[in-house]
């Protein structure tokens, strides 16, 4: 009788630190991660939702569970906070994930809104990984994850912030890959589709604004161009980065992943 084998992601006695994890995407990815056994460091700005959220975290494998209050719109304080917190701490999962700079087009951003949106996206991951590097080397294990969006293949016009500095970061990450490969190190990019968070529903009412059309009818748009004809679940982006931090994803790093329900168009 052949016997099955199950793929059954278990992260016990890994530690992971998780950007944005409060609400939408980082949230779910707190509570999947601490699902698959790992102890979770949630990093947030607002102390009471960090609180809130880390009485939601799954502790059936007597994982150690905790909270960091960062503010990822203040680079200078967030370095210090993080700096420290590494002095004590090690990760061994590392999820880079922030909310996004605000929606406009190339003519309604200034010089110093790219420098904004650098020091939120780009320096924070760089800031981190480098930090989280180096315990991730003497283990010879290590994953860091990076949320990046679908718009570094197919930009947006409302979104020239972060289509410029997202490219950044996802190349950044395949260039840091090749160095850390060797250290059993994987760095990926997740290119995020349209899933149902507040994110989504401000660009929703954005885009509806710049139409002049009503939130109901730029949504029904949004989601006609989804070739599944929905917006994607927040767990089902958990799931994926729950795989990339498990052993089973050991060979895989230094590429872009999109999770978008078949929206992008190239290949």
């Amino acid at each position: 009788m052949k016997i099955l084998k199950m793929m059954i992601i278990n992260l016990q006695n890994k530690k992971a630190l998780v950007g944005g994890s409060t609400q939408g995407l980082g949230k779910a990815i707190a509570l999947e991660l601490a699902n698959c056994g790992a102890s979770v460091t949630l990093m947030a700005r607002n102390e009471n939702k960090l609180k809130s959220t880390l009485q939601e975290l799954n502790t059936d494998y007597n994982q150690k569970h905790q909270y960091l209050v960062v503010d990822f719109y203040n680079f200078k304080d967030f370095e210090k906070v993080t700096t420290n917190f590494f002095k004590n701490n090690s990760t061994d999962i590392l999820i880079n994930n922030t909310n996004g700079p605000e929606a406009g087009t190339v003519f309604e951003k200034e010089t110093d809104d790219y420098q904004k949106a650098f020091d939120l996206l780009f320096k924070t991951t760089c800031h981190l990984s480098l930090l989280a590097i180096q315990n991730m080397k003497n283990n010879h294990f290590g994953r860091i994850i990076n949320t990046a969006s679908l718009t570094v293949k197919e930009p947006l016009s409302h979104l020239v912030l972060s289509n410029s500095i997202r490219v950044a970061v996802v190349t950044w990450a395949k260039t840091l890959a090749k160095e850390v490969a060797p250290f059993g190190i994987t760095v990926n990019n997740i290119l995020t589709g349209i899933f149902d968070t507040e994110r989504i529903k401000q660009l929703n009412q954005f885009q509806a604004t710049s139409k002049g059309i009503s939130v109901e009818e730029n949504f029904k748009l949004l989601t006609n161009e989804i070739p599944m004809g929905r917006l994607g679940k927040l767990e089902e982006f958990a799931y994926l980065v729950a795989f990339l931090a498990s052993d089973f994803a050991a060979y895989i790093t230094g590429i872009n992943i999109p999770i978008d329900g078949g929206l992008i168009k190239s290949l």
